[in-house]
């Protein structure tokens, strides 16, 4: 478990300093910025790679919402769900207080900018609302959940789950970066919103709500949709997003 629990904290680290680590350093720079295609693709790939290196220790979820929608699906156990989410976010918030660092050093940066954090209304890029910003978070992150548990299946092709979910994740920032900055993660909304904190922490609430019923009903929807679950492997370990 505590190898499991490193390499959930490790992942989540890499995701959140790739991917929050491109909006803020990279999406706008000068000439040669990557843009929002850029940030969309720099998440997918973080969590790609990861899941291919870490994927077989603790199963790639690097997400809260990840980790309870797999729970729904009857891909993993209850009492490892709060040591799970506890380690990707403690990742989360090593990565947000890493970029600060990173950041700071260029004298046209300011935290008033964000930090790559999440918001709705007058925090949101494109100015969406509330009610945007939780039909957004709830829908493409249960998307997500169908990608992960179907590519995970023991019945779908073997070895390219990693890469379906790194450009499932991709897909989702191209649709959703302009209204929430895309979370459908709790964990990546919590470190630069611990950093940034007012109207970020204040609305940090729906990050965490929003993905969490996304990924519960993307659990649950898969289940009923395939009702034999993929196997757990010889160990008895809980088969993850990474087999």
């Amino acid at each position: 478990m505590t190898k499991r629990l490193f390499a959930e904290m490790f992942g989540t680290f890499w995701l959140v300093l790739g991917g929050c680590g491109s909006a803020v350093l990279a999406a706008k720079f000068p000439e040669v910025g990557i843009g929002l295609a850029g940030v969309s693709l720099a998440f997918g790939l973080t969590v790609l790679t990861m899941a291919y290196s870490v994927g077989h220790i603790s199963g790639a979820h690097f997400n809260p919402a990840v980790t309870i929608g797999l729970w729904a699906g009857g891909r993993f156990p209850a009492k490892d769900i709060a040591p799970y989410i506890l380690a990707q976010v403690v990742g989360a918030i090593i990565a947000a207080f890493v970029l600060l660092q990173i950041a700071s050093g260029s004298p046209e940066f300011s935290l008033a900018d964000g930090l790559a954090a999440n918001g709705f209304g007058a925090q949101s890029p494109g100015g969406y609302s509330m009610q945007s910003g939780l039909i957004i978070e709830i829908v493409m992150t249960l998307g997500f959940l169908m990608v992960i548990l179907g590519a995970t299946d023991s019945r779908s092709p073997s070895g390219f789950a990693p890469l379906a979910i790194g450009l499932a994740l991709t897909l989702i920032h191209l649709v959703s970066i302009p209204v929430t900055n895309t979370s459908v993660n709790p964990a990546r909304s919590t470190g630069p919103a611990l950093i940034v904190g007012g109207m970020a922490l204040q609305q940090l609430w729906l990050f965490w709500v929003a993905p969490i019923v996304g990924g519960l009903i993307g659990g649950f929807l898969y289940r009923w949709l395939a009702p034999q679950p993929a196997a757990p492997d010889v160990t008895g370990e809980p088969l993850m997003a990474g087999d």
